[in-house]
């Protein structure tokens, strides 16, 4: 069939071809009158398919030529035309360009531009690129608001391309400290602290399967332990026996640890929501989380702390969300912004697997 290049887009005014591309292939946009309007990925895809000759003017324009012509017009375009044709003709989506915020809209398995809402609202980036979380948050807000989920698209120097689902996640869990009275006293060796007395450590077990239980000897993670002297329920003394307020151990931590702050502020949060939050450098983050008493279930997520202005590359990204599905639990970055928090998941995703999603 033939079309005309107009600018940045192409028309097909044929009557017939425009129904025939828009009723079964879902391409393009009706026109008054007859025939349909192709933007230039979806004229791209269909000259390297054979299905269509572009003309501009006399002059009929190879595949080379539009794709040249469009990486002129649309920043990026490559990387988008690879995510564009991995879509269409490698996952059977329905795809259509965006502009603004999102790239591409991307509609369920099975579903049509003509009797059906997007579910997808798609990012497509280079591996190369830097990936800004705070925008992402605000895109997965925004996507959620409009009934669709926030996909990105990355290309890797291959043009392999791998996808990821994000979402804003509320995790919650089932743990809150009992009502068991009594303090236990610690000792600060390094950056831990110990506890040394037997029924001190059942006590603090007890009250919300805090530390962890070494050769008869009670440690505690700096977080856990200023989390545990800010409730009451712990007293600190530093190997010369003085002994150490809330604000001392704050101090000693954000000096020893890079990012300390932030970790003490997403683990408070954590423990408020009534999870049990242990350490995660194993699973490469801050902390593994549990909905319910650890002895009896596996981590449900995986947590890392960040600042909210914080920026990732995509390799970093791939290997955290790997990991995280390797063990088969949810990867959430937790957004630390003043007093508030706020948390991303990132999903490693095959978009048209599942019907409608």
């Amino acid at each position: 069939m033939r079309g005309e290049l107009a600018g940045d887009y192409v028309i097909v005014r044929d009557q017939t071809e425009g129904n025939q591309l828009y009723g079964k292939g879902n391409y393009g946009y009706p026109r008054s009158g007859g025939g349909v309007d192709l933007d230039m990925l979806e004229a791209c895809l269909l000259v390297e398919l054979g299905k269509l000759d572009v003309f501009d003017g006399k002059k009929r324009l190879t595949f080379e030529d539009i794709f040249r012509l469009s990486s002129g017009l649309i920043e990026d375009f490559d990387i988008l035309y690879i995510v564009y044709r991995d879509i269409r003709l490698g996952r059977g989506l329905v795809v259509k360009q965006e502009s603004g915020n999102y790239d591409l809209s991307v509609f369920g398995a099975g579903k049509r531009q003509s009797n059906s809402r997007p579910a997808y609202m798609l990012r497509a980036v280079s591996e190369r690129s830097v990936l800004d979380i705070s925008d992402s948050l605000e895109g997965a807000k925004e996507t959620v608001e409009r009934r669709k989920n926030l996909l990105y698209g990355v290309v890797d120097e291959e043009g392999d391309v791998t996808y990821y689902k994000m979402h804003v996640r509320d995790p919650a869990g089932k743990v809150f400290p009992t009502d068991i009275k009594g303090r236990a006293d610690g000792v600060l060796v390094s950056d831990r602290v110990f506890i040394f007395d037997q029924a001190q450590c059942g006590f603090l077990h007890d009250y919300g399967f805090f530390g962890k239980l070494i050769n008869g000897i009670y440690q505690l993670s700096l977080v856990e332990a200023c989390y545990l002297l800010g409730k009451d329920r712990l007293i600190v003394k530093d190997m010369d026996g003085n002994a150490l307020d809330y604000d001392d151990l704050f101090e000693y931590g954000y000096n020893e640890q890079e990012g300390f702050e932030d970790r003490l502020k997403v683990y408070t949060d954590l423990r408020e929501r009534g999870l049990v939050v242990k350490a995660g450098f194993k699973f490469g983050t801050h902390f593994r989380v549990y909905q319910e008493d650890p002895d009896d279930c596996h981590a449900r997520f995986l947590v890392h702390a960040v600042p909210f202005d914080i920026t990732k590359m995509w390799p970093d990204i791939s290997r955290t969300v790997r990991l995280s599905g390797g063990v088969k639990k949810e990867i959430l970055f937790a957004m630390v912004k003043g007093n508030s928090i706020q948390y991303l998941e990132f999903e490693w995703y095959k978009p048209g697997l599942i019907p409608g999603k």
